[in-house]
């Protein structure tokens, strides 16, 4: 059976698979049949050109996947992609123009590009100092549950933060990764996470705020929300952090979470 593509925003904590994917039983993967993920650092790229190349990663994946229809495990490869990107504002397909303050010369004379994408969520910003992190995998050998990878994708940034002597939480009800958030004068975002997924494979994922400067999110309402701040964690430890060590704890928590060998 071919499934249809499928956007997961914010508001999807108690995400049902089945909703979407018929009665299709979940599935978990033994330790004989751990998986393999291959880490890619990508360095800057453009917004879109990472784009493109996570759509051929994803599909071939999807065309090894019909040419196996019975095959168990899958025979698809997967990925841990991690770039930066030049400043530019992204809006997933349940996004909201009117969270982009700016208009399109303003946006010209800053230069800061706006690309809407095919992800879930809303409105963010991604630009220098902050890691993305683009997993391209097939859930089918992991586990076919939309709403455990989201939370997993939580919980690495938690681990990750938590080396930083950052405490992450998760908020109710919005995906991605907070400090404080049941303190509402205190509530900032610190990862934003936006994916799609096609016949079980991922693609997008999650922008954690490393060095970020702060002043590009005045622009934007974030992820249309209204009373929440937006952290960075060198303001949370007070100093810079290295980019390339926080990438080594994304791949080994990533490892932790997922049950899986890193490349």
């Amino acid at each position: 059976m071919i499934f249809p593509g499928f956007f997961l925003s914010r508001y999807s904590p108690n995400f049902a698979p089945s909703r979407l994917c018929g009665n299709m039983p979940q599935r978990e993967m033994t330790n004989m049949e751990k998986q393999q993920i291959v880490v890619k650092d990508l360095g800057i790229m453009d917004y879109q050109q990472a784009w493109d190349y996570q759509e051929q990663l994803l599909k071939e994946n999807v065309q090894l996947k019909s040419q196996a229809v019975d095959q168990w495990p899958k025979p698809t490869t997967n990925y841990l992609l991690f770039c930066e990107h030049p400043p530019v504002y992204t809006i997933g397909k349940s996004g909201h123009m009117e969270n982009l303050l700016l208009d399109e010369a303003q946006l010209a004379s800053r230069g800061i590009g706006f690309v809407p994408t095919n992800r879930g969520g809303d409105i963010t910003f991604h630009g220098p100092g902050q890691v993305v992190g683009y997993p391209i995998i097939d859930l089918e050998n992991f586990f076919t549950d939309i709403g455990k990878y989201l939370r997993s994708l939580e919980e690495v940034i938690i681990r990750t933060l938590a080396d930083y002597g950052v405490k992450g939480d998760r908020s109710k009800g919005e995906t991605g990764v907070w400090l404080d958030p049941h303190d509402k004068g205190a509530a900032r975002k610190i990862c934003a996470m936006g994916v799609r997924c096609s016949r079980w494979v991922t693609m997008h994922g999650f922008a954690l705020n490393v060095n970020t400067p702060m002043d590009y999110f005045s622009n934007i309402i974030p992820c249309g929300i209204v009373d929440k701040k937006v952290a960075s964690l060198n303001q949370e430890v007070g100093h810079e952090v290295p980019v390339e060590e926080v990438k080594a704890k994304l791949s080994k928590y990533f490892a932790e979470v997922f049950d899986c060998y890193i490349l």
